[in-house]
């Protein structure tokens, strides 16, 4: 069973939280400061973390640095900041990511389930599909010995084509995987740009491309294995 910390000071958003995961089949565990939540990593552990940016004694981007600085459990903050530079000083702080206030539980469970599928591969050393093997602790990509460099929106993209191999991808949903729940910050052209970067970097032949396949009217699937 996964075991959820939540970090959050209002006391009726947090029984909430717990009350719909417990509900779900998860186990759960509610710390009200940063003191709390450090006292509790010391003494057991959890698979992800709900953390929120503003608690009585500090800072939550500060504890999100100090977490990941020890640990690569999932964090997902969870802030009433939402403007665009608060989003990433928080994913620089660390965090996997970065869920707005007011939010739909529903739409909590979702990002919570996407990052525990995809923290899973780490404990099988990365992701593998045929010839190429996607390292999820140091977000790295090889090809049998060999490493190609990929930008951190490359591994992003990557690691949800290889965890979904053979399947067809919509272009929203491989942004709201890979960049944001709702696309936001996105321009139309962003994930063919990458995608065309990645080919140049994995395909035999650029232009006809059988590793990143092109679906036409659907989107893109993974085919690197097969």
């Amino acid at each position: 069973m996964k075991r959820i910390l939540i970090v959050e000071d209002d006391a009726a958003l947090s029984r909430g939280i717990a009350f719909a995961f417990r509900r779900d089949g998860y186990e759960t565990v509610a710390a009200s400061t940063a003191r709390q939540a450090r006292d509790i990593l010391e003494a057991e552990a959890v698979d992800i973390i709900l953390l929120d940016v503003g608690l009585p004694d500090g800072d939550g981007m500060d504890l999100c640095q100090q977490l990941r600085a020890r640990s690569d459990t999932p964090v997902i903050m969870l802030t009433a900041r939402d403007m665009e530079t608060d989003v990433v000083s928080g994913l620089l702080a660390g965090a996997d990511d970065y869920v707005t206030k007011p939010f739909s539980l529903s739409i909590l469970r979702a990002r919570v389930e996407a990052l525990l599928r995809r923290a899973a591969p780490d404990r099988q050393g990365g992701i593998r599909s045929g010839p190429f093997r996607l390292d999820t602790r140091l977000c790295r990509l090889y090809r049998g010995e060999e490493e190609i460099p990929v930008s951190a929106t490359e591994y992003r993209l990557l690691a949800y084509l290889m965890t979904n191999a053979g399947q067809v991808l919509t272009k929203e949903q491989i942004l709201a995987e890979a960049w944001d729940a709702n696309g936001l910050f996105v321009d139309e052209n962003t994930l063919q740009v990458n995608i065309s970067r990645l080919r140049a970097k994995i395909e035999p032949d650029p232009r006809r491309p059988q590793v990143i396949k092109t679906v036409h009217g659907m989107g893109y699937m993974w085919n690197g294995g097969r």
